[in-house]
């Protein structure tokens, strides 16, 4: 059986392949090659041969071979091989020729009636003759596929070709052998380790290699019914890059809503891989089969401790007839599976008490290591047993302290079901759910609240799972759905359980935070005001209202939120982040530098989820000047976010990379990062990303000097009516926005969204939207009444824990200065703003600086071999390019990048290497 026709772009995107006929893959050079022989039908060699495991895609790929080359005008044939018609003379050729019986009638007479008698199309046979010798018909297949190649090429398909009828295989081998130069190719698909003999013999071999991880993980997402992130692991491991294990393995997972295994044991098989890949092991002895389900019982990292078991009594040779039948390999005294599938079958197909017993063998020999040898008694353990749920505590509490929270989950689970006592189970599942959200399997977790809720009515175990499916709900699902979700959560338990009630409010203040929707605002706040004061969470109850809407003076909660947690003796990573993301939401940036920085020093791997807000953590940092840090903790929140399929975070932590590269003056890995974070979301849901994105792609125009698009870009984070598009994320680009206006004629509309912002925020804006105001009214404002507000962007010396904003209205300020002929004024704002973006790395802004420095007679002092020294790899290649002589055009098709982009990097460049026009460009390289 092959995959069904449904999937077959997921198994092979033609376009993506045919694209990369330069790469290295053997996967894509053996596809690129059966291309070649399809485009060029006789040019390769009359006769392709693809080989390849069984479910690795050779239907698949003939059927995309088939559509290119029958779009092409190509008559396509195409034949499969049949157990059930294996030994029929010609019944594998009767289906190839089917499509074209009525030109058998052009063919001369003696070789028409061969070729009619073989493959059964003559009315008129005696059936009591002999079948015509394979000479004959083979001269008459050979002469229709000469015929038909004369007008249009021809492509032969066979699949399953080891499944054919030798005498088929002997006459195609007979024509194929004399058709040299025609129009023809026999592209023959068969699985490996079958032999074929006849046109195969000498012919050139594709092998359908297993998928890598990228190309498995491709085809994981694409599917319909993509798995959890937690179950695509164990299906990429256990499919080995099959691409119908892959898909077989996601449709079984997909038929078990929660996707929970609790039992020791591979992922259970659908009957088709069963099948597949099981073949052979139903006729094996007894004890063979014995060995090879204690074998199918272990873990992987079980073979590794101890050698595969042999059956009592018996010899190693027991597992001869299983090597025989293909289904293990020997290495030593070690035994493996060929295939991880194969293990699956062998396990899935014995009987349960065979399976049971086969796990009380393997504990037996895991005496040793008590974690896992907790899971086989478990696996064999036919009831409750309070011994063995212990064990499994045990074992989960080891796989927390190593940063296994779905190993956690899944021993807890399995604890829950084993305990006989009361109450007990509950606690278990609730314990389970903790750990399982740390997998980001939403679904999973809600498995696990659905069965706390069943099982107990004591309100405040319900409340706990209910708050642990809200901490991921949040971060898997669209936000306005996840909103209204938790704020019923939040309404069933406010009153009963109010801490319960906070905690999954602080969930909803985070999908607010998200969407950015004002009426999400209303309904906290409504919500806050029907859970009782509780001096215990009063400190949650400030930072939802500090996330929720932080531009109005909210530092009172700030203070009391601070006191709060430094009370505590031991503040634990977690609280230290909210603290961290409330102060970064006020402004208060070298408070929540200081607190994330304890905060990351504190978290293992794997031991919690960025939080809702993490990415505050990489915007702090970026914005404190600390932009190598910056992109370490997005990262890193990457890293943890894609472990747990958390596509916003990765969004969030990829938005922050593409700003740092864009400052950087690194425009195309800016734009590339931007691309990738805004394919995560919904912009429609997720505003705070959407404006991020935004701010990053107009600093990459900005650093190319391209500011009628930068003002576009961040035109976006704002409404039609000048509104911010985000309540947090838009009033941090009202200076940029500023500038940009100013330098591409868009002053007016600009002025009035500054002047909507300015009235929106009121007297309580912080120290650093105050600046931010000032320069954009600067910039804005008739050239004789600008001083003032350059001025006041810089008088607060607060603002300097925000280094490159700071710099930026130096400079701004500078250039005003000197446009005024104050040229001694401005050195000294010129010479803070450049030091600062030479610090930071912020070149295209230290360009400019250097730019100004030169207007106001300032000695730089660089030798120009330093200067071109200090330019960017991909800029010193744009120079050495144009001083042989080669135009922008020329420069980008070597370079991948524009003519534009080549022009902008040349014109920021000339000035810096002391000259003016192309033609010096020779001197200053041959100087170097």
């Amino acid at each position: 059986m092959k995959p069904q026709d449904g999937r077959r772009d997921q198994v092979w995107d033609f376009a993506q392949l045919t694209s990369a006929r330069s790469a290295t893959s053997a996967r894509v050079d053996g596809v690129a090659r059966l291309l070649h022989a399809v485009e060029e039908p006789g040019g390769a060699g009359t006769v392709q041969l693809l080989v390849g495991d069984a479910g690795m895609g050779r239907t698949t790929l003939l059927d995309s071979l088939a559509g290119h080359a029958g779009s092409r005008g190509s008559v396509v044939l195409r034949a499969q091989g049949s157990e059930s018609e294996r030994t029929l003379a010609f019944s594998t050729l009767h289906q190839l020729l089917r499509p074209v019986t009525d030109r058998i009638d052009l063919l001369p007479g003696r070789q028409g009636a061969a070729l009619r008698s073989a493959t059964g199309t003559d009315a008129g046979a005696d059936t009591s003759s002999p079948r015509p010798d394979v000479m004959a018909t083979g001269n008459a297949v050979l002469e229709l596929l000469s015929d038909l190649a004369a007008q249009r090429p021809v492509l032969l398909l066979l699949d399953d070709a080891h499944l054919s009828d030798q005498v088929s295989l002997d006459t195609l081998a007979f024509a194929a052998r004399r058709l040299g130069g025609e129009a023809v190719t026999l592209l023959m698909a068969a699985e490996t380790g079958h032999a074929l003999r006849g046109a195969a013999r000498d012919a050139p071999v594709t092998v359908l290699e297993p998928l890598d991880d990228a190309e498995a993980s491709r085809l994981l997402e694409g599917l319909p019914a993509r798995p959890t992130a937690r179950l695509s692991a164990d299906i990429l491991e256990q499919a080995a890059g099959n691409p119908l294990a892959l898909t077989e393995l996601s449709r079984a997972a997909a038929l078990d809503a929660a996707g929970h295994q609790t039992s020791a044991g591979p992922l259970p098989l659908t009957d088709e891989l069963a099948r597949v890949f099981g073949a052979g092991a139903a006729g094996l002895p007894h004890v063979t089969r014995q060995a090879l389900l204690r074998l199918a019982a272990m873990d992987p990292v079980d073979v590794a401790i101890i050698p595969a078991p042999t059956p009592p009594g018996t010899a190693l040779d027991a597992w001869e007839p299983a090597a025989r039948a293909g289904l293990i390999v020997r290495t030593d005294r070690r035994v493996r599976f060929r295939h991880p599938l194969v293990r699956s079958a062998i396990y899935q197909t014995a009987a349960p008490d065979d399976r049971r017993a086969a796990h009380q063998a393997v504990a037996e020999l895991l005496h040793d290591e008590p974690d896992r040898q907790a899971w086989h008694l478990a696996a064999s353990c036919t009831g409750q047993d309070a011994a063995i749920s212990e064990l499994l505590e045990r074992s989960a509490e080891q796989a927390r302290r190593r940063g296994g929270p779905a190993a956690a989950g899944k021993a807890l689970h399995r604890a829950a079901e084993l305990t006989p006592h009361a109450g007990h189970d509950v606690r278990l599942l609730v314990e389970a759910a903790r750990s399982a959200v740390l997998t980001g399997d939403l679904a999973w977790v809600e498995h696990l609240a659905r069965a706390v809720h069943t099982r107990t009515g004591d309100t405040s175990l319900m409340a706990a799972a209910t708050v642990q499916v809200s901490r991921l709900t949040v971060l898997t699902a669209r936000h306005t759905t996840a909103f209204a979700r938790l704020m019923r959560a939040a309404g069933q338990f406010a009153t009963e359980q109010p801490d319960s009630a906070l905690n999954i409010l602080a969930d909803a203040a985070v999908a607010r935070f998200y969407s950015g929707r004002e009426a999400e605002r209303h309904a906290i706040h409504d919500m806050l005001r029907s859970v009782p004061e509780h001096a215990g969470q009063d400190w949650l109850r400030a930072w939802v209202r500090i996330v929720c809407d932080p531009m109005h003076d909210r530092r009172a909660d700030l203070r009391m939120l601070g006191a709060r947690l430094a009370a505590e003796r031991r503040t634990r990573p977690e609280q230290l982040t909210y603290l961290g993301i409330a102060a970064w939401l006020l402004d208060e940036t070298p408070q929540a530098v200081d607190t994330f920085d304890l905060a990351l020093d504190a978290v293992h791997a794997g031991t919690t989820l960025p939080n809702g807000l993490g990415g505050a953590a990489a915007w702090a940092y970026l914005e404190r000047g600390r932009w190598d840090q910056a992109r370490e903790v997005g990262a890193r929140i990457i890293t943890t976010a894609k472990a747990a399929g958390l596509d916003h975070a990765v969004a969030c932590a990829t938005a922050v990379d593409a700003m740092v590269l864009a400052l950087r003056g690194d425009v195309l890995g800016a734009r590339a990062q931007a691309a990738r974070a805004i394919a995560l979301v919904d912009p429609l849901e997720s505003r705070s990303v959407f404006v991020y994105v935004r701010r990053a792609l107009a600093a990459a125009a900005s650093a190319e000097g391209d500011h009628e698009t930068a003002y576009h870009q961040l035109r976006t984070a704002f409404t039609e009516d000048d509104g911010p598009l985000h309540y947090h994320a838009s009033y941090a680009a009202l200076a940029d926005l500023a500038a940009a206006a100013a330098r591409s004629g868009h002053r007016q509309e600009a002025a009035e969204i500054v002047e909507t912002a300015a009235q929106d925020l009121g007297e309580g804006v912080s120290s650093r939207l105050r600046a931010l105001l000032h320069r954009a009214r600067g910039l804005l404002a008739e050239p004789e009444s600008a001083e003032p507000h350059f001025r006041a962007a810089l008088d607060d010396p607060f603002t300097e824990h925000w280094p490159f904003e700071r710099s930026q209205a130096s400079l701004d300020l500078a250039e005003w200065l000197r446009r005024r002929r104050r040229v001694a004024e401005a050195r000294a704002p010129l010479a803070e703003a450049l030091e600062t973006f030479r610090r930071l790395g912020a070149e295209p802004w230290a360009e400019r600086a250097r730019t100004e420095s030169r207007a106001a007679g300032v000695d730089l002092g660089t030798s120009t071999s330093e200067a071109l020294a200090d330019l960017s790899p991909q800029q010193q290649e744009i120079i050495r390019l144009a001083a042989r002589g080669l135009t922008n055009r020329e420069i980008g098709e070597r370079l991948f990048i524009s003519p534009r982009t080549v022009g902008s990097h040349l014109y920021r460049s000339f000035p810096r290497l002391g000259v003016t026009a192309r033609s010096q460009l020779r001197a200053v390289v041959e100087g170097t």
